[in-house]
Formats: structure tokens, C-alpha cells, sequence
């Protein structure tokens, strides 16, 4: 390999561009128009621009990738996390044109990328399963006869894909439907496949994961645990390494069942391995996700390793020189989203006004964007990473509490705060198996009282910037007797596409009722009725773009 095409954009596209240059590769990076003035494009030896903003007509476009690929004199493809790098389709039309895929083999994803063929696999190799319903298309009945007999809640979960889209957790049969109806809107707008599965939902659990290489030779390595619990609708905020609080054999399971699986498909390449560990210690293996994950720095940090530049060498064909690597330390990451964590974490694309970042001991920045720059509406929120190393637990949090009050970002919310309350919370800053009591929906359950103690840290003036949204409540009339009628419309919070319009002309809705739901920066958000009164105008139509602001339809 000489010249490698990076078929991503953001803060992953930059940290391969660097590691091209470590490696001594040139880069050739990609880029939408809205992201052509973007760090990666103008830190890639070259940039080619790709015509239009949206995913499908950028990022997702096979054909005009594989077309620069041809005209700058690319020999590899990096497909770095999200978007294709999940695509047996595309890896095998990457190999197909002559050129070096860096990722695994396309029959490895596509039977590890279904979580459906995942699981049977994972069966095969003796990997510990939660009951399921996964032998083909399910329909309401079914998942009510599974919910009957094995108890609710149940989690419905979409077949392909990853990074938490696609999945709703059912508590009632009254939401079977409407519920799995999402998760496959959900699952088909992200990976172009609606299919899902159910199985039982674990409550309480923590969810750990292996990180994992694989060489052209048969080596499989484990070399690090982590833990991915804290999380925000089943996706990801706050990553460490190594899981903290597992037993030595809690980690033997979850490294040979990794490597069951993994040498069972012939894998090669980085591969993590996800599990849940219920309350109790069970261990359940989830999926494996075929590709360098968002939260590998943190295991780069505390064994030394450079996954990318691993990934390169697998990709030449070099032999693994390790099965294991030592853990030295401990490493936290922190995603910084630009989204308002308050406002059910609603997407907040902008211009970034003001940047600060942090530094000292320990701190390590991935970030994507800088000062100036402006968060397109049409891809993810993540800003960018802010990863803290100590020589253990402790210290690591110790220096995230400092790194994360010297963090400003001015013109966009983020969510810094939310981050913020987090470190000072006894359940997160634990010494002791028995005090760690966070878990997969702890955010989501304790995200009230966590607005209470940002609140409070502003006040005590521990934060530093002012990216703090106000965290209160404001009460809105009712309505009274004889107020006249007027006109009011319901403006978009948010820059995407309209998924679903839930009213019609002339329905009577009332104030905080659900009247469209929008798609932005990947995340699906309901968008309420401030006022009550009669729908007059709809003045979009399903499956539009429209920008912050727009008139969605007009109220009487």
C-alpha cells in the first residue's frame, strides 16, 4: 500500500489521516460540500469533493467513492467506523476494483454484520445467550407470544447495523406495535434494512466489550476490556478501559468467546466483541461490530497500541507480533456531542463560535472541528472525543473532573455538562464492585437529577464556559375561557428530515402532543405541540429536508 482513500469524514477520518502519515502512506480524503473547509479535508494530502450534503448522495455513494478512488491512484481503502465501514457490498466492490480493503473479508461482515447469523455463531462456540426471537422476519404476534412467555420488558433490535439505532425497549404489550414500528423505520433510514429481532431485556446491565485483532495467519489477539455502559438511548457517551470491576473469570469468558467467534468466521482485522454483565455477574454476548470502534483510544492509551496502524499492517499481511498486551493505567473517553442534553439530547448544529480545549497530564483531544468551524445538520453530532489517562481509576477521573471544567464550546450546545455531573456522581466514581451501580439506561433514568447537580456546578461557579444550557422548567397557560383565536405555527427545533407527520389538517391536538417526528445528525426526535389548538397548514411533506426554523404547519 501506497496512497490510502479514507472513505469517512469528521474526527475518524482525521485520525486516520495522521496515522497515514505516521505510517508514511498519502492520504486522499472525502468530502460533501458542506464539509470540503473540514480539518480531515485539510489535513489529507488530498481532499476530492463529493457532490451534494446528504449521506446517501456522499458518504453512502458507492460508485463515486470507488470513482475517486480511481482517478487520485488509491491502491487501499479505509473505511473507518459508521457508514460503509459495515458494508459487505462495499468491501467486496473495493477488492473487486483491485484495490486493498483494510477491514475484514466481506463474508466475515456480512455473516458477523446480521446479528441474526451473529448469534448463531456465537451459539456454535458455547457464547452465552439471552433468549430470543431471531429465526427470520417477526411480526406482533410473535414478539407478544416471546413477551408472554418470557416476561417484559423485551428489547426489539434491529438485524444489521450497530451504534444503538434501531432498538426500542418494549414494557407493556400496548407498545409491541408502535415500538417495532419505529426500530424498523429507524433500522431501514440508517442501514437500508428494516429487519428486526427481539430478545429479553436485561435490566440493570452493564454493557463490556473486548477489543480485538486478527491477523491474515489465524492469530486472534484480546488486548483490552472496556466499558461502554453510560449511554443515551442505546448509544455510547462515555467509554474506559480496562472494564473496571470484572473478576478473572468474567474476563476469561468474554475472551474466549471472543475468539471463538472471531476464528470461526476466519476473521481478520480490528473487531469488538460486545457483551452485557447483568447485576447478578451473568455474562451475554450481544454482537461484534466489524470495524475500528468510536472508543478505541481508550485501549490504545493503556496498552500502547495503535489499532489504525495495526490494522494497516493486517491489511499488508504482517503476522501479529503479540496475542496479548499488557494493561498499564486506566482511560476515560468522553464523546462531545453537539447536542442539548436537556432537550432530549436534541441535535444542535452551528457555527462553533468559540473553542477552548483542554490539557495537562493525561489528556488526549480527537476532535473534528475547531473554532470557526460550522456542524453540518446532515451527519452525526460528534464534535469530537476528549480521552483522560491516569495510572489508575482514580487518578483518571480525577484529571476528566479538571479536563472537562477547562472544556468551552461557544455557538452550539454540548454536552460538557451532562459529562461534568457525571464524574462527581458516587454510583460512577466507585472504588468498589458493589458501589458501581451505573448502567445501560442510568443516564436516561437519572438524567433529571443529573440537570440538578450541572445546574448546581454552574452555580458554584466549577464550570468554566458557558455552554451550559439554563436547566429549568418554564410553565406555559393552559388556556383560558374566551381567549380569541390566532394563528401559530410549529417551527422545526432542529435541521433534518421529516420521518413521519402524526397529525392532519383539521385534527385538535393539545399542548405536548407528538405532531411529526424529524431525523438529524442521526437521531430520531419527536417534535411537540407548544400550544394546543387546530392543526390549519402542514406545510412540509414526509420525507423533506427542511432547516431550523421552517414552518412545519400553522395552529388555530
Amino acid at each position: 500500500m501506497k496512497k490510502i482513500l479514507i472513505a469517512n469524514r469528521g474526527e475518524i477520518a482525521l485520525r486516520i489521516v495522521r496515522a497515514c502519515r505516521d505510517a508514511g502512506y498519502q492520504s486522499v480524503a472525502i468530502a460533501s460540500e458542506a464539509d470540503m473547509q473540514s480539518l480531515h479535508a485539510r489535513a489529507a494530502d488530498e481532499a476530492f469533493t463529493l457532490k451534494g450534503n446528504s449521506p446517501l448522495e456522499t458518504y453512502l455513494n458507492q460508485a463515486a467513492i470507488l470513482d475517486i478512488a480511481k482517478r487520485s491512484g488509491a491502491d487501499a481503502v479505509h473505511p473507518g467506523y459508521g457508514l460503509l465501514s459495515e458494508n459487505e457490498t462495499f468491501a467486496a466492490a473495493v477488492q473487486a476494483a483491485g484495490l486493498v480493503w483494510i477491514g475484514p473479508p466481506p463474508e466475515a461482515i456480512a455473516q458477523l454484520g446480521d446479528k441474526v447469523k451473529a448469534r448463531a455463531i456465537a451459539r456454535k462456540v458455547g457464547a452465552p445467550l439471552l433468549p430470543s426471537l431471531d429465526d427470520g422476519a417477526i411480526t406482533h404476534e410473535q414478539v407478544r407470544a416471546f413477551a408472554e412467555e418470557h416476561g417484559l420488558p423485551v428489547i426489539i433490535k434491529a438485524q444489521n447495523g450497530g451504534g444503538g439505532r434501531g432498538m426500542r425497549i418494549v414494557r407493556t404489550m400496548e407498545e409491541v406495535e408502535p415500538l417495532m414500528a419505529a426500530a424498523e423505520r429507524e433500522a431501514g433510514l440508517a442501514f437500508g434494512r428494516p429487519e428486526c429481532f427481539v430478545e429479553v431485556y436485561a435490566e440493570h446491565a452493564r454493557h463490556v466489550e473486548t477489543q480485538c485483532l486478527a491477523d491474515q495467519h489465524g492469530i486472534v489477539a484480546v488486548i483490552s476490556t472496556r466499558d461502554c455502559t453510560l449511554q443515551r438511548r442505546q448509544q455510547k457517551l462515555v467509554e474506559e478501559a480496562p472494564a473496571p470491576f470484572l473478576t478473572n473469570d468474567q474476563i476469561d469468558i468474554l475472551r474466549k468467546a471472543s475468539v471463538g467467534i472471531l476464528k470461526e468466521v476466519g476473521y481478520c482485522g480490528a473487531a469488538t466483541c460486545e457483551f452485557l454483565v447483568t447485576n447478578n455477574g451473568e455474562i451475554y454476548f450481544l454482537e461484534v461490530n466489524t470495524r475500528v470502534q468510536v472508543e478505541h483510544p481508550v485501549t490504545e492509551e493503556v496498552t500502547g497500541i495503535d489499532i489504525i496502524r495495526e490494522m494497516f499492517n493486517i491489511a499488508e499481511g504482517k503476522p501479529l507480533p503479540f496475542t496479548d498486551a499488557p494493561v498499564r493505567g486506566h482511560s476515560i473517553e468522553f464523546r462531545i456531542n453537539a447536542e442539548d442534553p436537556w432537550a432530549d439530547f436534541r441535535p444542535v448544529p452551528g457555527k462553533i463560535k468559540r473553542m477552548r480545549l483542554p490539557g495537562g497530564p493525561g489528556v488526549r483531544l480527537d476532535f473534528g472541528y475547531a473554532e470557526g468551524d460550522t456542524i453540518p445538520p446532515y451527519y452525526d453530532s460528534l464534535v469530537g472525543k476528549l480521552i483522560v489517562t491516569g495510572r489508575d481509576r482514580e487518578q483518571a477521573i480525577e484529571r476528566a473532573a479538571r479536563a472537562l471544567g477547562e472544556l468551552v464550546i461557544e455557538g452550539v450546545s454540548a454536552v460538557t455538562p451532562l459529562h461534568r455531573a457525571i464524574v462527581k456522581r458516587r454510583e460512577f466514581v466507585a472504588e468498589y464492585r458493589q458501589e458501581f451501580g451505573v448502567y445501560t439506561r442510568w443516564i436516561d433514568v437519572e438524567l433529571s437529577r443529573l440537570a440538578e447537580e450541572a445546574s448546581a456546578l454552574r452555580d458554584k461557579g466549577t464550570a468554566a464556559d458557558e455552554d451550559i444550557a439554563e436547566v429549568s422548567m418554564i410553565e406555559q397557560p393552559d388556556g383560558a375561557v374566551d381567549v380569541p383565536t390566532y394563528r401559530v405555527g410549529i417551527k422545526a427545533p432542529l435541521s433534518g428530515m421529516v420521518l413521519e407527520l402524526c397529525v392532519k389538517q383539521g385534527d385538535k391536538i393539545a399542548r405536548g402532543d407528538v405532531v411529526a417526528i424529524m431525523e438529524s445528525m442521526k437521531m430520531e426526535q419527536s417534535i411537540l405541540a407548544e400550544e394546543a389548538g387546530v392543526v390549519a397548514t402542514i406545510n412540509v411533506e414526509t420525507g423533506s429536508f427542511i432547516e431550523t426554523g421552517d414552518d412545519l404547519m400553522g395552529l388555530d
